[in-house]
């Protein structure tokens, strides 16, 4: 893709975006927010990790944006038997006595990993290196994963027998942490008409993923003032108890708070939003934008806050 200038390229990408929007909200009824969130986590090359009742289409956004952005797809059913060679892939020996690499589903643009929670903390430590350096380890060898790579995890927050929390080391790869809720009335009437017809919406291919890694690099290059980063790290820094900038309720109610790469997702994910609303450099409304699914799964509550009814979103707010 050649453009005379950034400012053009990043136009481009709005209409792009546009685009791809439309053509989710062929099938993905609402959910606006959500959308949103996995779209900028694509664009910034994070992860996502979503959190919502079953039945509420999660596996269907994710294979509408995998069709609308012409990426590979593969769902990971996530339960306490799999074993990290289900994922990764495994040896074996060839017709001719000589091992052979065999790519396992995680070998893919855009990986589902359904019920992330369901599986033991050995097979989540499969997605760990394949998170952070887009590679996977095998007897002593290293493999590329395939780009765009992008993890969506779901988790059922209600279910919580038979399943493994999710380690901290784990959590914090993932750039964003979305809940999804309910539809509106009016969104689930609709969705119930286009659901129980014979209607089938066929959603239009609108990116390659050559364009995509195009225009994740070009948002990393968007330019930041120095303040707008000082408020990202002193937002994070807010979060720690330990801190001199804390406020009284972190102290009280939080028993950790976030590390840098917080500060990090914050000022990548102000550049994409700041990119996807037109503007050619971020601000602190955009950092302000992203910061709650960003924070959430990175600090801690201690008992105090449980017992007060203090959620963990309640005290983000208050901290912004």
């Amino acid at each position: 893709m050649k453009f005379n200038s950034d400012s053009e390229a990043l136009d481009h990408f709005v209409q792009k975006y546009n685009n791809l929007k439309t053509e989710i909200a062929k099938v993905i009824v609402g959910q606006e927010d959500v959308v949103e969130q996995v779209l900028i986590s694509i664009f910034s090359k994070g992860h996502c990790l979503l959190v919502g009742v079953p039945g509420l289409a999660k596996t269907l956004l994710v294979n509408t944006i995998a069709d609308a952005l012409g990426l590979s797809f593969s769902r990971i059913q996530f339960t306490p038997d799999l074993m990290p060679s289900d994922i990764v892939g495994s040896e074996i020996l060839d017709e001719s006595r000589n091992f052979k690499f065999i790519k396992g589903p995680l070998f893919s643009n855009i990986i589902l990993a359904d019920e992330i929670n369901r599986t033991p903390p050995k097979t989540q430590s499969a997605l760990l290196e394949s998170m952070q350096e887009r590679a996977v380890t095998v007897s002593g060898e290293t493999h590329q994963l395939d780009k765009p790579f992008f993890v969506l995890a779901t988790q059922n927050p209600i279910e919580q027998e038979g399943t493994y929390p999710l380690p901290e080391a784990q959590l914090d790869r993932f750039m964003f942490n979305v809940w999804v809720d309910y539809p509106a009335y009016v969104e689930e009437v609709e969705i119930v008409k286009n659901t129980t017809s014979n209607v089938q919406t066929k959603v239009e291919n609108i990116l390659n993923s050559e364009q995509i890694v195009f225009f994740q690099n070009l948002i990393r290059k968007m330019p930041v003032v120095d303040n707008v980063v000082e408020y990202a790290v002193r937002l994070v820094g807010k979060t720690r108890g330990a801190s001199d900038q804390a406020p009284e309720l972190v102290k009280k109610f939080l028993s950790w708070g976030a590390g840098p790469r917080a500060s990090q997702y914050l000022i990548i994910g102000a550049k994409c939003h700041a990119a996807i609303n037109g503007k050619y450099s971020p601000d602190i409304e955009n950092v302000r934008a992203v910061a709650e699914p960003i924070l959430r799964h990175r600090v801690v509550r201690n008992y105090m806050a449980e017992a007060e009814g203090y959620s963990v979103e309640k005290i983000i707010e208050e901290i912004l």
